[in-house]
């Protein structure tokens, strides 16, 4: 049986309500499909206030996008200290930091070529 494949705009949405449901703050999209070379399409960026709310938005992204479209990440990086957890699903890459982690990487700047689009979920 073969899997359905999913949108990348479908998963985006999908991702964006798992970091909402559990507060996450400071939601961007970063388009990256006109930058040459790069790993992925898309990168959601968002912030946790502590190692606490990294782990929930993270653990939420994952079931709200097993639960509604039945997909999971290829995979992730950074549970162990939950200060910047990497979510890869393939096409689309989900980064969650916590504030001054964010804050010192500041991976936007980096991908400055990106068309960056700020989130704020209803």
């Amino acid at each position: 049986m073969t899997k359905k494949q999913v949108s990348a705009d479908d998963l985006i949405s999908v991702i964006i309500k798992g970091i909402d449901d559990v507060k996450g703050e400071d939601i961007q999209l970063l388009d990256l499909r006109e930058i040459e070379n790069t790993v992925c399409d898309y990168f959601v960026i968002c912030s946790g206030n502590s190692n606490t709310q990294v782990n929930a938005i993270s653990g939420s992204v994952q079931k709200v996008v097993s639960k509604e479209l039945k997909d999971k990440p290829w995979h992730i990086e950074g549970q162990n200290n939950s200060e910047w957890v990497l979510m890869d699903y393939v096409n689309v890459v989900v980064h969650v930091f916590q504030k001054h982690v964010r804050e010192f990487y500041d991976i936007e700047s980096l991908w400055g070529d990106a068309k960056i689009t700020e989130i704020n979920p209803v």
